[in-house]
């Protein structure tokens, strides 16, 4: 109950101080569009330049929408960032392969950094997030050259500045998740198998209880971003099961939002008061 207060805090504070939100279509398939909400901070200059997040949903690359993680996006707006809630395609929903949803996500970063202007965000701070297939998402627009959407423009880069990944799908190889769909494509997917020295600074959640990923993947994946002469900060939260940071575990979710706060200040993304 202690957490409750200030999580109600939290998210009475974006409806009592009015954010903007607006829904832009970032690419268009025939029928689908595929769309981002746009969360303007509440403290938004139109004559400044902001840092900005991209936000990737969850579900196994099957399943999910972009409220999943609408309260770390609100979160961010509170320290002064532009959020994306990003669309893409999924099996359920479009019938289509986690081929389909690496091009939408790449395509996403895409639009944000050729629209920059519009929004007024500074495109050297620019970052990808998700949970779990989201977490894969945000990692493969930095680290995967291939599966670039034919209707792209390839000189917009989707190379984001920073990586949140919250318990995500890294390792896609014959013992990690995915690999009875990614197959032999692996090598040219998975974001394990595709660490350089190229990698942005990336903070890394999981919990110990995780079904899916295994720590021993978490503490191989950072170490090898480290050798190359990166950064990865793994953050491991004893008993966390799989999706252990989303809202309704509210100590979890503070303790990362905090960490993703201090992690992104170090960078120098922020420097207002916490």
């Amino acid at each position: 109950m202690k957490y409750l207060l200030p999580l109600l805090l939290l998210f009475a504070g974006s409806t009592l101080f009015g954010q903007s939100a607006e829904l832009v279509t970032y690419k268009q398939l025939d029928t689908t569009a595929l769309q981002l909400e746009v969360l303007l901070p509440n403290d938004y200059d139109p004559a400044g330049t902001h840092p900005a997040i991209v936000f990737f949903f969850g579900g196994g690359w099957n399943t999910g929408t972009r409220e999943h993680l609408r309260p770390q996006a609100e979160y961010f707006n509170q320290r002064g960032f532009v959020c994306f809630l990003a669309d893409y395609r999924t099996k359920k929903g479009h019938g289509t392969d986690p081929f389909a949803a690496v091009m939408d996500a790449k395509s996403a970063l895409r639009y944000v950094r050729a629209h920059a202007g519009q929004w007024r965000i500074d495109t050297a701070r620019i970052a990808a997030a998700g949970g779990s297939a989201g977490g894969h998402l945000a990692a493969t627009t930095a680290m995967i050259d291939d599966y670039n959407d034919p209707g792209d423009d390839l000189s917009v880069s989707s190379r984001p500045a920073a990586l949140l990944l919250f318990n995500p799908v890294v390792d896609n190889g014959p013992a990690g998740y995915g690999y009875e769909r990614i197959g032999e494509a692996y090598p040219r997917f998975s974001p394990l198998h595709n660490i350089d020295a190229d990698t942005p600074p990336t903070i890394f959640f999981l919990g110990t209880d995780d079904h899916l990923i295994p720590v021993t993947t978490a503490e191989y994946y950072c170490m090898a971003i480290e050798r190359v002469g990166g950064r990865c900060e793994l953050h491991v939260y004893e008993g966390g099961r799989h999706g252990f940071f989303n809202v309704q575990n509210a100590e979890h979710f503070r303790a990362t939002m905090e960490a993703s706060e201090r992690f992104l200040r170090e960078l120098g993304w922020i420097t207002s008061a916490p």
